[in-house]
């Protein structure tokens, strides 16, 4: 978009009557996000920590989405999630940066982190809040990129960037994406589940050493029980979510969620016949057992569509 030549007055002007609808825009944001108890703030650049980054390396200058800018390094509270200015204070700045591009004047490029394909500004908040709320699309930057296993999402908490982190060491660990790249996806809704998934590999790889007829053979390997324990046991449970449609009566659960309590389940059931029942009809016995009652499961839906976190799906 080619600038429009104003007079330093009349850009002035012109700047100041935008800012102050737009921290009048910053208010209306505000509310709506109380109303549908949605968060309306521009995520800390010290969360990313969280997701345990391996390095960072320079891009150089690019043209980014402004759209996908959705953090800033230290200015994270002056702006909501919209890049809208929230304070008074911030005007003059403001002011004189679209002052200068109504003037036709080039600005420098911006400073960002690029963590997956989101930034989070270093240098340049209110150069991306004015470039936000003038609807331009693209906006120089330079950028540093973040090596990250699990990349953040736009709409993430301090949650979900911590439960990401335990999912990126998790995949560290086991090596899946490289033994089996076309994995499901694994995520929880609650951290610290992470650890448990482990045991499960190391008592499957107990499990397979001691199986008859392994005696003289070489042990099973750690990626050998990844596997077996991937597509031996958290597959078929899975697959057993899918077939007795048990997903549906647990909106907001994942199916690593529902993977850990019917694990549980199927050994409760065990102890308690004394024969392994298996993972079929520890699904089916969980699910008519366990699920919440239809009240309970409209209730938690309305407040997922509020949020605007409802699966279509589900």
């Amino acid at each position: 978009m080619v600038p429009t030549q104003y007079g330093l007055q009349q850009a002035t002007s012109t700047a100041r009557g935008e800012v102050e609808r737009a921290r009048l825009m910053s208010d209306v944001h505000d509310l709506i996000a109380i109303l549908r108890r949605q968060p309306n703030e521009l995520l800390p650049f010290d969360w990313v920590k969280h997701l345990a980054p391996q390095g960072e390396h320079s891009l150089g200058v690019q043209a980014i989405e402004v759209d996908h800018i959705i953090g800033s390094v230290d200015r994270y509270r002056e702006f909501d999630r919209h890049y809208l200015p929230k304070e008074k204070h911030l005007d003059e700045r403001w002011i004189g940066v679209r002052s200068a591009q109504l003037q036709g004047k080039e600005l420098p490029p911006i400073q960002v982190y690029k963590v997956g394909g989101l930034y989070f500004v270093k240098d340049g908040n209110h150069r991306v809040s004015v470039a936000r709320r003038q609807g331009q699309a693209y906006i120089d930057a330079h950028v540093i990129e973040l090596t990250v296993t699990v990349p953040p999402d736009e709409h993430d908490t301090l949650m979900d960037l911590i439960i990401k982190g335990e999912y990126a060491q998790f995949l560290r660990a086991t090596n899946l994406g490289t033994l089996l790249p076309r994995h499901r996806q694994i995520l929880f809704t609650t951290p610290g589940r992470y650890e448990k998934l482990l045991e499960h590999i190391r008592t499957r790889q107990y499990f397979l050493d001691h199986k008859p007829g392994r005696e003289g053979l070489p042990p099973v390997t750690w990626e050998e029980a990844v596997v077996s324990w991937y597509t031996r046991l958290y597959c078929r449970i899975v697959d057993n979510l899918d077939l007795h449609h048990v997903m549906y009566r647990f909106p907001g659960r994942t199916e690593a969620d529902l993977y850990l309590w019917i694990m549980d389940h199927r050994y409760f059931l065990t102890q308690k016949y004394g024969h392994d029942v298996g993972s079929e009809e520890a699904t089916r016995d969980f699910r008519k057992h366990f699920s919440p009652p239809a009240y309970k499961r409209l209730g938690q839906r309305m407040k997922l569509l509020l949020r605007g976190k409802l699966d279509p799906a589900m």
